[in-house]
Order: structure tokens, then sequence, then C-alpha cells
């Protein structure tokens, strides 16, 4: 019987321990759900990493917490709740969606852009929500943006509100001109 258990053990630890296999793409939908252990091309880090980076002063810590829209030309954020951030972060919504329109991308990009100063060396910290493919599909844009300090905190606000460090309430910056996410 104990071999019995240790073989059906065997045959069913690999699939758990594996993880969450990194797709080719980007993440196009149940964003909350398990992700990866990593994003390729960006260091995976965890509260005491992250207040490590905050304490340097160089990075630049990303919110992407989704958010809808009016449907209004130009119209802006609906937030039916007030959100929690990681002090002095930037909160860009909806740049973790897989498939953003034409104008978000622009908007985040000029936005990166505008944060690091042309710095594509500077570092860059996504985060969202624990278990959200948001801020893997941010850190995974960036990557291929050019930005060669990408970190992505998997368990984001959430550990770092379990860890019980200091929070501030978030404010998204207004969305881009055109399109709707």
């Amino acid at each position: 019987m104990a071999t019995l258990l240790l073989a059906l053990t065997l045959l069913t630890t690999p699939a758990l321990a594996a993880g969450v296999p990194q797709p080719d793409g980007y993440r196009l939908s149940d964003y909350r759900s398990p992700t990866p252990d990593g994003v390729a091309g960006a260091e995976t880090v965890d509260t005491p990493a992250v207040q490590s980076l905050l304490s340097r002063g160089h990075v630049v810590p990303i919110f992407v917490q989704r958010l809808e829209r009016s449907t209004l030309p130009g119209g802006p954020w609906l937030q039916s709740k007030p959100y929690r951030q990681i002090p002095g972060s930037v909160w860009l919504p909806n740049v973790g969606v897989g498939t953003p329109d034409a104008a978000t991308l622009g908007w985040f990009e000029s936005h990166l852009d505008r944060l690091t100063g042309g710095d594509r060396a500077r570092d860059l910290l996504f985060y969202c929500l624990s278990d959200c493919w948001l801020s893997w599909n941010a850190a995974k844009r960036a990557v291929l943006l050019g930005y060669a300090r990408v970190h992505w905190y998997p368990t984001g606000i959430d550990g770092w509100m379990e860890a019980g460090l200091p929070t501030e309430e978030a404010h998204p910056l207004p969305p881009p001109a055109t399109g709707a996410p």
C-alpha cells in the first residue's frame, strides 16, 4: 500500500512542483490565478528585496491594478473602491492586460520613458495583487521594450501589507486620451 501511495505521489507531484509555466505570449484572461515563478529577463523579488530596492532610492515602483473606464470619449477611470500601494508608487492601470489597445501601449511606453528619464538601465518594479498576471504581463512588456533592470514582485501589495509595511492611497495617472482598455 505504501508503495502504491508513493507511486501515485510521484505521478502527480511533478505537475505541481513544476509550477505554472510561462506562456510564450501574454496572459489574456483569468488574471487572478497562480502565476509562474518568474518572468524571462526580469528578476523575481520578495518583500525584503523590494525593501532593499526602495531603500537605495533608484527603483521606480509601478502598481498595475486594472480599472474600468467610462464609456464616454476620453472618459476617466472608474474607481469603485480605494486601493493601497507601496509608498512612492506610480499607478498605471491596465498596462498589464494581455491585449491593450494602441493608445494604452503608447501611454505605457511614454510613462516608462518619462519615469526613467530615458534610462533603460533604471530599475523598474512591477506589482499588483498576489496571484495576479497583470504585473507579470507588465514586467514582460517592459523587458521586451528593452528595459534591463525589471523586477517583478509576485505577492504585490498583498505581500507588502501582510508584512505590516506602510502603504499610501493609490491614485491612478490620468488615462490615455483615446481608446478604452
